[in-house]
Formats: C-alpha cells, sequence, structure tokens
C-alpha cells in the first residue's frame, strides 16, 4: 500500500478506536457475560435448569390463576417465553368490554413463575443476568439514547476493524506468527494487538454487524418507510412482521368452556419439534375469541424455522399464518440468522464459550490499542506536560476498564448473599462501587499497579462465588452436577477456571 493510502487508514484507524475505546470496552466485556445471561439469572434465584426456550408454563392454570386476581374478559393476554428461565413474561391488554368498572379494565405487564404463578413486576424481577444482558447495549440509559449509543459505536468499531485490516494487510502473515514478549512495552502490545487482532477479526465482524442492525435498525429503516410506508410505522412494523394479529371484539359471551392447551397440543402434533415461545389469547371469553401459537423448530432440525398459526375457540378453526417447514420467507431467514449470529445460541456451551473467550480477547485488543497509543506518545523528545497528560488519559481510562472485573465478581457474591437483586439495588450497587474502585485507581496513578489489582480483586471475589453459593444454599456444585442441574453448576465452574486464569494473570504481571 502506497504511503499517502496508509497514512489516511492509520489516522483513520486510530481515531476511531480511540473515540469508541472505553464504550466498547463495556460493550465487550459485559456482552461476554451475557452469552451466559439465562444461567446467572437461575444461579442468582437457584431454580433448577431449563433446557430450551420453550413454553413449560400450563396456560389453561395460568389463566384460571390469574381469573382470580384479574377481570379477564374482554382481554388481549399474551404469555411470551424470552429466555431459558422459569418466569414468562404476562401482558394484560385493557379489557374491552365497557360494562367491566373501569378500575378493573386497566391494562398491566408482569412475569408469572410457570410452577409456583407467583408475580413479579419488572424491576422486582430484575437480576444480575438481565442487568450485564442490558449494560452491554447501554440500556441503562433513557431510551433511546443507550440503543442508538451502541448502535453507533458497533457502527464505528466496524469502520475500525475495516481500517486495522487495510493497515496489516501487505505484512498480515508475517506479523500474524510475530510475538515478542521480553521486547520493549511498544513492540509488546503491538504484537498483542495485531496477533490478537487478527484472531478475533471474524467474531469481531460479525458482532460488530449484527449490533449495528439491532441498535439503529430505526434509523436505517427511516428512509424506506418514509418512501414506502408514507411515515405510517405500524404498517412499517406488520410489514417487518413485529406485531401480532388483531381481532375485532363481538361483545357476545363465547357461551362454552374452552382449553387453550387443547391448541398448543394440536400445534405440536401438527408441526414436529416446534418449541412453542408465545401464546395470544385475543378476545378473552369472547364470541371472537381467538387463541395465537407462535414458536420455532428446534434449531437442531432446521436453523431457520419460525410457525404461527391462529385458532377460532367459537368453532376450532385453524389459520396457519406461517408454516415453519414451508412458509418462511427471505425476512424471516434475516432476522433468525442475525440473531442466532449474534447471541450464538445453536451450538451449545462449546459455541458460547468460545463466543466469551473472543469477547475477552476483544477487551485485550481494545486495551492494547490504547497502551500502543500512549506508548507511541511518550517518546524523549515529547514535552513534559504532554507526557502527563498522555498518561493521566490512559490512567483514567484502564481504571475504568479494569475495575469492571471486580465489581463483576463482587456483585455475584451480593446478590447470592443478599438472596436476590432487583433494578434499584443492582444500580445502586454496581455503578456506585465501580465509580468507586475506578476513583481509587486514578488516584494511584500507576498503570501496572491498576492491572495487577484489579486482576487480584476480581480473582479474590470470583473464587469466593462458588464458596458462598455453597454456603448459602447448599447447592455445591457437585451436588448440582449430580443433580443434573448444569447452569449452576456452570456458572460456579465459570468462575472457579476463570479466577484461576487471571490469578495466574496476576502473578505474570508481578514478575515483570
Amino acid at each position: 500500500m502506497k504511503n499517502r493510502p496508509y497514512n489516511i487508514f492509520f489516522h483513520l484507524h486510530t481515531v476511531s478506536g480511540i473515540v469508541i475505546s472505553v464504550l466498547l470496552y463495556v460493550i465487550f466485556f459485559t456482552g461476554s457475560f451475557s452469552f451466559f445471561r439465562d444461567e446467572i439469572v437461575n444461579w442468582e434465584r437457584n431454580d433448577p435448569m431449563v433446557s430450551s426456550t420453550e413454553m413449560h408454563l400450563n396456560i389453561d392454570e395460568a389463566l384460571d390463576t390469574l381469573a382470580t386476581r384479574y377481570v379477564l374478559k374482554g382481554r388481549d393476554i399474551t404469555f411470551k417465553k424470552y429466555y431459558e428461565e422459569h418466569q414468562p413474561a404476562v401482558s394484560l391488554g385493557a379489557s374491552k368490554d365497557t360494562l367491566i368498572a373501569e378500575a378493573d379494565r386497566a391494562g398491566a405487564f408482569f412475569y408469572l413463575h410457570d410452577e409456583k404463578f407467583t408475580e413479579q413486576s419488572y424491576p422486582e424481577s430484575y437480576n444480575l443476568g438481565e442487568f450485564l444482558y442490558r449494560l452491554h447495549f447501554f440500556a441503562q440509559i433513557p431510551y433511546p439514547y443507550g440503543y442508538y449509543l451502541s448502535g453507533f459505536t458497533a457502527f464505528f468499531f466496524l469502520f475500525a476493524l475495516i481500517t486495522g485490516i487495510l493497515i496489516h494487510w501487505d505484512k498480515i502473515v508475517s506479523n500474524f506468527y510475530i510475538f515478542r514478549p521480553k521486547a520493549k512495552l511498544k513492540v509488546l502490545w503491538t504484537d498483542a494487538h495485531t496477533a490478537l487482532g487478527t484472531i478475533g477479526f471474524p467474531f469481531q465482524l460479525v458482532y460488530a454487524i449484527t449490533g449495528a442492525f439491532f441498535m439503529i435498525q430505526l434509523l436505517l429503516v427511516a428512509p424506506y418507510a418514509v418512501v414506502f410506508f408514507n411515515k405510517d410505522k405500524q404498517e412499517l412494523m406488520q410489514a417487518l412482521e413485529f406485531t401480532d394479529p388483531v381481532y375485532e371484539y363481538a361483545g357476545e359471551d363465547l357461551g362454552k368452556p374452552f382449553s387453550v392447551e387443547k391448541y398448543i397440543t394440536e400445534t405440536k402434533q401438527s408441526w414436529r419439534d416446534f418449541n412453542v415461545t408465545k401464546i395470544g389469547v385475543f378476545n378473552y371469553a369472547d364470541a371472537n375469541m381467538h387463541v395465537y401459537v407462535e414458536g420455532q423448530l428446534n434449531p437442531d432440525s432446521r436453523f431457520t424455522g419460525i410457525g404461527k398459526v391462529s385458532y377460532k375457540v367459537a368453532d376450532g378453526s385453524a389459520t396457519v399464518i406461517k408454516n415453519p417447514y414451508t412458509g418462511n420467507s427471505y425476512l424471516d431467514g434475516v432476522k433468525t440468522a442475525v440473531y442466532r449470529l449474534h447471541y450464538g445460541d445453536y451450538a451449545g456451551y462449546p459455541l458460547r464459550i468460545i463466543s466469551f473467550v473472543m469477547g475477552i480477547i476483544g477487551c485485550v485488543v481494545i486495551l492494547s490499542g490504547v497502551l500502543i497509543w500512549l506508548n507511541a506518545r511518550n517518546k524523549k523528545n515529547t514535552p513534559e506536560k504532554e507526557k502527563r497528560y498522555n498518561n493521566s488519559v490512559a490512567n483514567i481510562y484502564l481504571s475504568i476498564c479494569l475495575s469492571m472485573y471486580p465489581i463483576t465478581a463482587l456483585a455475584f457474591l451480593v446478590v447470592k448473599i443478599k438472596g436476590g437483586s432487583g433494578m434499584s439495588f443492582l444500580y445502586w450497587f454496581y455503578f456506585i462501587g465501580w465509580l468507586l474502585l475506578s476513583v481509587l485507581f486514578m488516584l494511584k496513578k500507576n498503570n501496572t499497579f491498576t492491572n495487577k489489582y484489579t486482576l487480584l480483586l476480581g480473582s479474590f471475589f470470583g473464587l469466593m462465588v462458588p464458596i458462598v453459593n455453597g454456603v448459602m444454599t447448599g447447592n455445591w456444585f457437585w451436588l448440582a452436577l449430580a443433580e443434573n442441574n448444569i447452569h449452576s453448576f456452570f456458572i460456579d465452574v465459570f468462575w472457579l477456571v476463570l479466577s484461576l486464569l487471571t490469578f495466574y494473570g496476576f502473578l505474570k504481571v508481578k514478575s515483570t
């Protein structure tokens, strides 16, 4: 590559990387833990393992239970299973029956335990797994600003990836095999940045593209909405199949008993390997009552297999909206592929563990890029004032980023000791704790100290996770394995292995 294009790409790569570095580190760090969101949730609640996102809730029993707490007549009721946990989401639409008292017609949203039928609001059900998952796209920042911030960070990361490959293209093979751990720091960090960046490039490229798609898709389709849908958002959502079917309210009693479970069983018998993830009961107990069943085929049998069917309860007739074997469109394929590529949920633990490792490699690449920037500017002829400024910037950056490890490990301990979390507690504890740790390391003004003792603190807290879990619940990881409670076993062993590895890293930093 000629000097001028090289210099342009080099500076674009540096500027785009520095601008998004802290945000990108947070996304990669919390995103890596988010691969195990469901395991973290069930570990925190001490719930038995759930093997899939299929609905295990008995809808008939759930409706009977809800009928003792709410007036259900004329409502649209939706049960949705998002994750591998025991609390599907329940949405009660406002009743359409005008004869019911207004106070009894109000809608509601909550989570319903699939065995105990206990209700929890979203803040009450909030947990550490959900917190880390949502932090990786800045959902704690009011919507839509957090979403857009994470989306544009992913977009600029894509820019940094492409320019990074371009500037290393001529020597990408030879430099990949060069690693000089005993050389001076600038060479060491450059070698690590190049080698690990090349290894993680395919992974990072996928996550940059899919992350940007998820978070700024509304902006991406905005011109399409203006041209083809005349700014009609509802029509656009229908075209993208993000909405449920709508059925008019007849205002007459159904006049017959019904069973929603019967329709679920009928659907599963019609479509082999079909996992039901969403149930809609529209116009409850009305003459125009419909039961809507949605789900998808097991990924082992078909990568893209979305199915939707609607039953009219009055006469039992069925309308197949989408056959999972023959009715999936290009749009279905794109949405499913993007989702599964981003979440890595189609090949079990091996893929998710690899994805976690690649995410942490991404964190190392980001850190090494900043350290390369620092060492490149601390030359002998650099004015002392400028050196101090550069060191302060790097110190602040490293303090913020590296403090995430110990505060995350400590959060696992605290939620287990406390016996749960909740939204307000997690917000207060995690963000205040993260801030305090960051400030303490900033005041030390020593990057080596920060690196060493964030590893040491994180390792210590992490090693305590399986111990505290065993003491508080009696569910030691070997007992969890014997009882086939893989989620609890995995989190304990995950922290055990991760803590030992980072403690080894602490010892290596100490010796250099």
